[in-house]
């Protein structure tokens, strides 16, 4: 399904745009894959704003049905005390996680809450013990939690950005401080704190995918994966 020829290629473009900021590398072969360019991800994420502005285009769910075609999964979900919807759709690019959206009840209108990348039920987690598992692209906001359950996440610094606060152990064992960056719920980079005992060679301020080391109020849902 699409609306005026944008559909599921172009909403998985707009995702990457914003993942472009952190991972271009990863991102260009992305595009590559949907047989794209950066100037038609540019121009996907540009009509998608234009679209979110236009009057007559559907909010809340709605908005998701016209491009993405109906769900693939809806179920309850209570947080804290707000009876809530989620809502799930498959993509192409990620078939082991599902883009969802959390809605509000009713009394709030079904106002839309978070939208970000989750793991799809029944898809395997990876298996997060050390920071070399903390790849970019690798897991979700979820994954991270369950993986290291004492995390403490943040705002991230955009609407579509959220952070967490963790501690994980390096190579040699040593529990080190880190902040993980997630784009639409994706992993993005890691970066060790300072005072976490120093940055040994390879690490500090480098991104985790070996060419360097290179959110929300509601805080983390517990179920997030």
């Amino acid at each position: 399904m699409a609306i005026n020829g944008f559909g599921v290629t172009e909403f998985q473009l707009v995702l990457l745009r914003r993942m472009a900021d952190f991972q271009p590398g990863l991102v260009e072969d992305a595009v590559r894959r949907l047989g794209a360019t950066r100037t038609s991800m540019r121009e996907a994420n540009k009509r998608w704003q234009a679209m979110l502005r236009a009057p007559g285009f559907p909010r809340g769910a709605a908005r998701y049905t016209a491009v993405l075609g109906p769900a693939e999964a809806s179920a309850p979900r209570r947080i804290g005390d707000l009876a809530c919807t989620v809502r799930q759709w498959a993509l192409p690019l990620w078939p082991e996680l599902r883009f969802e959206i959390l809605l509000g009840p009713a009394e709030i209108r079904g106002r839309l809450l978070n939208e970000w990348l989750v793991r799809a039920a029944g898809a395997p987690a990876p298996a997060l013990r050390t920071l070399a598992d903390l790849t970019p692209w690798s897991c979700v906001v979820g994954d991270v939690g369950v993986a290291f359950p004492r995390a403490v996440p943040r705002e991230g610094s955009a609407p579509t950005r959220f952070r967490l606060d963790f501690t994980a152990p390096d190579a040699d064992g040593r529990p080190r401080s880190c902040q993980a960056d997630f784009t639409w719920g994706l992993l993005q980079e890691v970066r060790l704190v300072d005072g976490s005992g120093g940055g040994g060679p390879g690490l500090e301020g480098r991104g985790m995918d070996g060419r360097g080391m290179e959110g929300r109020g509601m805080g983390m849902p517990g179920d997030a994966r």
